[in-house]
């Protein structure tokens, strides 16, 4: 069964031996970056920096740098095991005679028990800050490569919703911290969120958005999964680790994100509000050009009492 928690995982690779401490001051200014970028081409552990400079919070990199911690965190033994569970749940064939109708009634049974589940109470809200309190400044952002644009958040897990059907999007887009409490939302055309934002600003509204880090990893692999339109990423999620996912309503913005994460932004897009965004050491091995898109003011950060951020190093050394 997959880890329930991102720090669940962490602690179960120490006790193996696949997670390092590193308790050293370290600069979220190209320095964490190169670290984790040699230390992922070495095959080496997952790190967590303890000292990061300008931030309270611990920073854990390369946690699913290696195929094995990535079929570890969900519980699995190869990608097959999964690709196989999950054809087999969107593209199911007729029932053959009573046994064929059996096995199709007890591919149903295991997704049945898996939809998202509401709580009142939640570790991510332990902590509450509003208003002028907020400060992205305190969350460790990654300048990665040398001609980046900024500061960015790489592993934020965004949510909204369709302002036609309500139904939600998860989506993992990079995340450009502009100030204390603005965010440059990078989405590119193709993006559900995208099209919610598209949907909302035609209307003259404006869109409410949460991001939220340090999620359980069942939901942070559902959020880069290619899944079909209109399934859920946190039914996907439960499928994945065997267990609902827990969610709790937000604090000022009309979403629900994960019980268990380690802190979320709540705010709200204005139709037209856009701000340059970029460039950026991307995944091909070039900077992307910087361009306008939504800038996302901040409004709350909720958190657990000790959190803990998670990041990744996006892409190979540009050029």
């Amino acid at each position: 069964m997959a880890y329930g928690t991102l720090r669940a995982f962490l602690k179960a690779l120490e006790k193996e031996g696949d997670l390092r401490r590193v308790r050293v001051e370290v600069d979220p200014y190209l320095e964490v970056g190169e670290i984790t970028d040699r230390v992922n081409k070495s095959g080496g552990p997952a790190l967590l920096f303890e000292n990061v400079r300008g931030s309270a919070m611990p920073l854990a990199m390369n946690v699913f740098g290696t195929d094995r911690r990535m079929l570890k965190a969900l519980g699995l033994k190869s990608y097959a095991e999964i690709s196989d569970k999950i054809g087999g749940l969107l593209k199911p064939e007729l029932p053959h005679g009573f046994s064929g109708l059996r096995e199709a009634f007890g591919k149903l049974g295991s997704v049945a028990h898996i939809p998202p589940k509401k709580v009142s109470n939640a570790p991510c809200q332990e902590v509450v800050r509003t208003g002028d309190a907020v400060d992205l400044d305190a969350i460790p952002a990654l300048h990665t490569w040398p001609d980046d644009g900024g500061a960015f958040f790489n592993l934020g897990l965004t949510h909204t919703k369709d302002p036609d059907t309500g139904v939600r999007n998860l989506g993992l887009y990079r995340l450009q911290r502009h100030d204390k409490r603005t965010i440059g939302m990078h989405w590119q055309i193709h993006k559900d969120s995208r099209n919610h934002y598209q949907v909302a600003a035609r209307r003259g509204e404006r869109l409410p958005v949460a991001i939220a880090f340090g999620c359980p990893p069942a939901v942070t692999y559902a959020a880069t999964a290619p899944l079909p339109g209109d399934i859920d990423e946190y039914l996907f999620a439960g499928f994945v680790q065997g267990k609902r996912v827990e969610m709790v309503d937000c604090k000022t913005v009309p979403l629900q994100v994960p019980a268990e994460a380690e802190v979320v932004l709540e705010g709200w897009l204005e139709p037209g509000v856009m701000r340059d965004e970029g460039p950026f050491g991307d995944h091909t091995g070039f900077y992307t050009p910087m361009e306008p898109f939504p800038a996302l003011t901040i409004d709350c950060v909720t958190m657990r009492e000790d959190p803990l951020l998670q990041s990744i190093v996006v892409g190979r050394p540009p050029t």
